[in-house]
């Protein structure tokens, strides 16, 4: 049966917004399916099957988890590996050894001896004494995406916790039943006690939990009536359950999935306003980019040729201008790749740490039952995806603030001579006035919002555990930055095409003119003032969902191609707009 299973390279946005309908890739077929939406969860009628192993787990494939469609199994090899660390876990306890969070208290209490008798109850206490977070609950899709990360890292075999706990979690995980998890309490080191232990409690039939079924309710209500049994704790697995950083891991992994989509389609909303602006690519030249060969930044220039390039890919915009005599752009025009390229080398290294934190053992003590030792480490410790996430907010907000500068330069008739605030009526019409000033609220908050996280340190425990990451509140900063980018593109690109409107009957290139059409399909031209929030919203979720990215990827693949072929293919060598030679 499992040869049946899949690995998933879906890349789907799991944030709680509700929608009517959902696009999944699966492999090379596309699947439209209509669903159904039950307070914040999407069900979608078509189940997909995530095969666990502990070491594949990726960040797309996580994001995926937030869906009701998806549901998990374990693959053979991990059933043998939990079972034979269960086993010699077993054998510690009869031979009445003293081992950390085994037959010991925890933290501070770690010198205290826990009778064999006591030992089932000291793991019940944990969980009920570490759920003391803050602050409203995870939606559940983010809920489960967090259930199915620690599932993930319990599979490795490294934790102890029995067979029959793990085919329990799961067994909640596919009916979409979710604890009530605070954000906010975890410091991160000592794993993400706090959350993780509410999450734990929920499953042993406490606090609160959610599923489709039922809404929020009595954790033994909400398991009753999914037919779900509670978890019963032997040694040690109360400590399996709250001892990582998959808090911090799972929105981590949420956030850089977000953020490479955005990015790339960042480049794509550049294009176009750089084309109604009248700017010259002359920037962007492969050789340029060439001899400063950061791979982000290359990635970049190759895009904005492969969309502006007018020898290749007529604009009439771009022809209107030709032999203008203009040099040069201002820095927020002519340093697209420079800027952008920086990002996406960023989200690529943020990504690789992300992932390997996935699918890595942090719990503590770590059981190796080939070896026939239980070790006390520290690779519960936060650092890696704390700092990375600070790294990951301090990057990508920086498409934000350079895309603010460009929507002021669209809606100043000074620096663009298209209308003030691009409507045709000015005075009696506001027109994109204040859709640039949230802009340069957003890019101000997001400001305050780059200060690391994991700049910080508080000493806890009674100073046993003396340094922390403070990584969950990395990972909520760096998924907030993420979210209000991409409101900013989303203003830029309305702002772009409403600029479109003041050169008809010219026309951008082909893949830019179909950026615009795809936004005519949820946001019409502004031709007098109307409550544009939904619109704004409407184009957000046109950036979440990926689609800027989608109606100009043959284009991008195109010249791709053509320039590993012949990197002299796409120079602009010619009289190109603005034409003029430097």
């Amino acid at each position: 049966m499992e040869g049946n299973f899949k690995y998933s390279n879906y890349n789907i946005d799991y944030a709680v917004e509700k929608a009517s309908e959902l696009s999944i890739k699966n492999n090379n077929n596309l699947i439209m399916s209509q669903q159904t939406v039950t307070g914040d969860c999407v069900m979608v009628d078509k189940p997909i099957t995530l095969l666990i192993d502990g070491n594949s787990l990726t960040p797309k494939d996580l994001s995926m988890c937030g869906d009701m469609s998806v549901k998990l199994a374990l693959s053979k090899e991990c059933k043998e590996k939990v079972n034979k660390a269960r086993k010699f876990l077993e054998k510690i306890v009869d031979e009445n050894k003293t081992v950390y969070g085994i037959t010991t208290g925890f933290g501070t209490f770690s010198n205290v001896q826990i009778s064999p008798k006591e030992i089932e109850q000291l793991q019940v206490n944990l969980i009920r004494s570490h759920s003391t977070g803050y602050g409203s609950p995870l939606p559940p899709p983010r809920a489960r995406m967090l259930l199915a990360l620690r599932i993930n890292v319990l599979a490795k075999g490294h934790s102890g916790i029995s067979l029959e706990n793990i085919e329990k979690l799961i067994k909640a995980f596919n009916a979409f039943c979710v604890s009530f998890v605070p954000q906010q309490g975890t410091v991160g080191c000592s794993g993400d006690l706090c959350p993780l232990a509410h999450l734990a409690l929920g499953m042993l039939g406490e606090g609160q939990m959610w599923s489709p079924r039922t809404g929020w309710d009595d954790a033994h209500t909400v398991l009753k009536a999914n037919n779900l049994e509670a978890i019963k704790l032997g040694p040690k697995e109360g400590l399996a359950l709250i001892n990582g950083t998959q808090m911090v891991t799972s929105l981590g992994a949420l956030a850089v999935t977000k953020a490479f989509n955005l990015a790339r389609q960042a480049d794509i909303i550049a294009a176009l306003t750089l084309d109604v602006l009248k700017g010259t690519t002359r920037a962007y030249d492969f050789d340029v980019h060439r001899v400063r060969p950061h791979r982000g930044q290359g990635i970049s220039a190759r895009r904005l040729r492969a969309l502006l390039h007018s020898d290749n890919n007529p604009s009439e915009i771009a022809e209107s201008h030709r032999n203008c005599g203009k040099v040069q752009d201002a820095y927020t025009l002519r340093c697209v790749p420079q800027v952008h390229g920086v990002v996406h080398d960023t989200i690529s290294f943020v990504h690789g740490i992300i992932q390997i934190e996935m699918n890595s053992a942090t719990d503590n003590p770590l059981i190796f039952a080939d070896r026939e030792e239980i070790i006390s480490g520290g690779n519960f410790h936060g650092e890696y995806p704390a700092k990375a996430l600070d790294f990951l907010a301090i990057s990508v907000q920086e498409l934000a603030q350079i895309s603010e500068r460009r929507l002021e330069r669209l809606v100043n008739t000074e620096l663009s001579g298209l209308p003030t605030f691009l409507t045709p009526n000015g005075g009696l019409n506001s027109g994109f006035m204040t859709v640039q000033l949230c802009a340069a609220s957003l890019v101000s908050e997001n400001k305050v919002l780059c200060h690391p996280a994991s700049a910080d340190s508080i000493p806890t425990s009674c100073n046993q555990e003396d340094h922390v990451s403070m990584g969950g509140f990395s990972a909520r900063k760096a998924l907030t930055v993420v979210e209000h980018v991409e409101a900013v593109l989303a203003m830029e690109l309305l702002a772009a095409c409403q600029a479109m409107e003041f050169l008809k009957p010219l026309k951008s290139t082909e893949p830019l003119q179909k950026v615009y059409e795809l936004v005519r399909t949820v946001s019409p031209p502004l031709e007098n003032d109307r409550y544009m929030y939904p619109e704004i919203q409407h184009v957000i979720k046109l950036i979440r969902e990926n689609k800027i990215y989608e109606v100009v990827e043959e284009r991008l693949i195109e010249i791709r191609d053509l320039e590993e072929l012949n990197p002299n293919a796409m120079r602009m060598n010619t009289g190109s707009p603005t034409g003029i030679f430097m």
